[in-house]
């Protein structure tokens, strides 16, 4: 009896990830020291298939495989069989018995989780970049951005900077108050990259107001004076018309709403590049 762990060739017509996880959450229950494993991802033909299994005989290893095409999966297992490897299939038990319960025909596509994955890192990023970028913090931002919102305070900017980073979508956002001038970077970059976000000054000095009491500050402040706020609407404005930027009015819109005019833009942008 051999008191040592085989060696595992991991087969896949992906990256071989999901295998490698099983096969050493299953070597973890063993205490017989380490095993090697050897990966042989993205196998698309049946002559490669053949090489491996005459190298896993020849090695006593044993084979583990995800191949979700069902032509691969089936030579791997008659041809091992013939030569007395062993193979498992770690991933077609779970998708027989998922069609079997849902009458749904798998897809059979190599690297689908991978795909999935690459989605949610690219979410993270731009959630990550959403952060770093908001609030003009920093104006490089602005030049690495697929978009850059800007407005008067209390706009929606962080809001739907967030919002869109959720859909993978890097935005910067800069706030445009009459004592600061904007980053010059702004008025570099590709046309139609800039959005400017525009509000009814009543509805502006009421959302304001409203911001200041949960600050438990007094609404006299000018932050919520009506006057104040007409001089940086009338500021970012002209700022806005210096860019030639597209301008959203969001008065009265939820953020979902305001996102879905951006998106349009922003799409209308890309297939014009």
């Amino acid at each position: 009896m051999n008191n040592h762990l085989p060696g595992v060739f991991i087969v896949s017509d992906s990256i071989g990830e999901t295998a490698e996880m099983v096969v050493r959450a299953a070597a973890s229950q063993f205490n017989s020291g380490s095993m090697e494993i050897r990966q042989v991802p993205n196998i698309s033909d049946t002559e490669t298939l053949e090489e491996i299994i005459n190298q896993a005989a020849a090695s006593n290893f044993i084979i583990a495989y995800t191949l979700v095409i069902n032509e691969l999966a089936d030579f791997l297992q008659m041809e091992a069989r013939k030569k007395g490897v062993i193979c498992v299939d770690v991933l077609g038990p779970v998708i027989e018995a998922l069609k079997s319960a849902s009458d749904i025909e798998p897809r059979r596509e190599p690297g689908l989780l991978r795909k999935i994955d690459e989605m949610y890192y690219r979410r993270v990023e731009a959630v990550e970049f959403a952060v770093r970028y908001d609030d003009g913090k920093d104006p490089r931002g602005v030049t690495q951005a697929d978009i850059v919102l800007v407005g008067v305070s209390r706009t929606s900017k962080t809001p739907l900077s967030m919002y869109l980073a959720h859909k993978r979508i890097k935005v910067a956002n800069v706030p445009l108050v009459p004592e600061v001038a904007p980053p010059e970077e702004i008025f570099s970059v590709e046309k139609g990259k800039v959005i400017g976000l525009i509000i009814n000054p009543e509805q502006l000095n009421q959302i304001r107001t409203e911001r200041l009491k949960t600050l438990g500050l007094k609404g006299q402040a000018s932050y919520a004076n009506l006057e104040r706020i007409l001089e940086e609407m009338e500021y970012a404005q002209e700022i806005m018309k210096r860019l030639g930027c597209p301008v959203i009015d969001v008065t009265n819109r939820a953020v979902e709403e305001t996102a879905s005019k951006i998106l349009e833009i922003y799409y209308r942008r890309l297939s014009h590049v």
